[in-house]
């Protein structure tokens, strides 16, 4: 997982002298659970379809010019692994920021579920 890389890829597109914000959300795993329990570790799955459908819609969005995501999936990861990274590139602050919310909050809550291992 790679913001920058995420970043340059966006930047390489043509059109890209459209955009005049690139926002991005990196995801780690936390230490405790929302409950306060100690986490040692999490794995994470995903809707794949469900989230190409998010992405689609997100990205008509007037004003937004490419939607980027990688989740880490399969695996168990440890406290301070990165779980996601969502990149949101567009035109204007208010536009860039409001999608990116809108994106992150439907991912999290419509196509990813974790499994929490604890101590």
């Amino acid at each position: 997982m790679d913001i920058a890389r995420m970043m340059q890829q966006i930047r390489q597109q043509p059109g890209f002298d459209r955009v005049g914000m690139i926002l991005a959300h990196n995801g780690v795993v936390r230490g405790t659970s929302r409950d306060g329990r100690k986490v040692s570790g999490l794995s994470v799955s995903v809707d794949h379809e469900r989230l190409e459908e998010i992405l689609e819609t997100e990205r008509r969005t007037p004003g937004i010019f490419d939607i980027r995501i990688e989740i880490v999936e399969g695996r168990r990861l440890s406290v301070g692994d990165d779980v996601m990274a969502l990149v949101v590139a567009g035109d204007i602050r208010d536009t860039v920021i409001r999608v990116l919310e809108r994106t992150l909050n439907a991912v999290k809550t419509t196509v990813t579920s974790k499994t929490e291992f604890f101590d």
